[in-house]
């Protein structure tokens, strides 16, 4: 639910998550759920991965990397591996997200009466569409 109030509240366009995933959850889950919420929030996502043993001593905890970045139709546009170290740079196309948004319009379609508040641009747009399609004010 965060990061839906993050895209549809507060209207971010580019979401950082932060993450040590363990091993064998991140395998088997970590790109899976980067991508599902570029998608689900219609944002980049852009994910810092924690890689590789955490202390020599104590748990040794080993946490599975992969940093990615995604975009807003859940392409990924680069991960690394789960050993590498470094910065990459990726291109934000505010194009592609209010292309994204436009062909599934999930603004228009939320539940704010179930989940939160609505921005008040999309109140602004809403009540104007509707005084363009009756020729009321409201």
């Amino acid at each position: 639910e965060l990061i839906q109030r993050l895209r549809f509240t507060h209207g971010c366009d580019i979401l950082l998550v932060p993450s040590a995933f363990a091993m064998k959850t991140g395998e088997a889950h970590w790109s899976t759920i980067m991508r599902g919420r570029a998608i689900e929030s219609q944002c980049y996502v852009v994910a810092s991965a924690q890689a590789g043993q955490h202390n020599e001593d104590g748990n040794k905890r080993t946490s599975w990397g992969h940093s990615i970045a995604v975009d807003p139709w859940g392409k990924v546009l680069h991960e690394l591996d789960g050993n590498e170290e470094g910065v990459r740079a990726v291109e934000i196309s505010h194009e592609l997200i209010k292309k994204t948004r436009l062909e599934m319009p999930l603004e228009d379609q939320r539940r704010y009466d179930v989940y939160g508040p609505c921005p008040e641009d999309l109140k602004r747009r809403r009540c104007e569409a509707s005084e363009a399609k009756d020729g009321s004010k409201m």
